[in-house]
């Protein structure tokens, strides 16, 4: 990622994390909308599955500029989630229902820019979750 690729990230999170709960709420309905299989995944608490969501995006958000620094609590992430039954295929499903989300909070703010660069962010972080889920699960 670029330096202004982390910027467009940081600046646009900073303006959608204030709304946290509706912005986990909105992010888990369209989830649901885009892969309706994926919901049984999700059998505890929502408002407290928000809180983690919204805490998980601060962390990597906040980490853009030391990936070396994120990098470790990113795989760690991926081999979590593994365990939680999720696949490659998935992660494609929530970048799709993350993108629609912030799009629908920035409105007019989710320039062209601003929508590459979180795409070039959750593709890098999607990858290094998933081989961190392969390689768990391989060894």
């Amino acid at each position: 990622m670029t330096p202004e690729q982390i910027k467009h990230v940081q600046d646009s999170f900073q303006r959608v994390a204030p709304l946290g709960d509706a912005v986990a709420e909105a992010f888990y309905e369209r989830l649901f909308i885009i892969d309706p299989s994926l919901r049984p995944m999700f059998s505890g608490d929502m408002a407290e599955q928000a809180r983690k969501l919204m805490s998980v995006l601060a962390l990597v958000v906040n980490g853009l500029n030391r990936l070396d620094d994120l990098t470790p609590a990113v795989e760690a992430l991926g081999r979590r989630h593994a365990n939680y039954d999720v696949r490659a295929e998935h992660y494609d499903t929530v970048g799709q229902a993350l993108l629609a989300t912030l799009s629908q909070g920035l409105g007019d703010e989710f320039t062209t820019e601003v929508r590459e660069a979180w795409t070039a962010a959750y593709t890098l972080l999607a990858t290094v979750m998933i081989d961190a889920a392969a390689q768990a699960e391989a060894a």
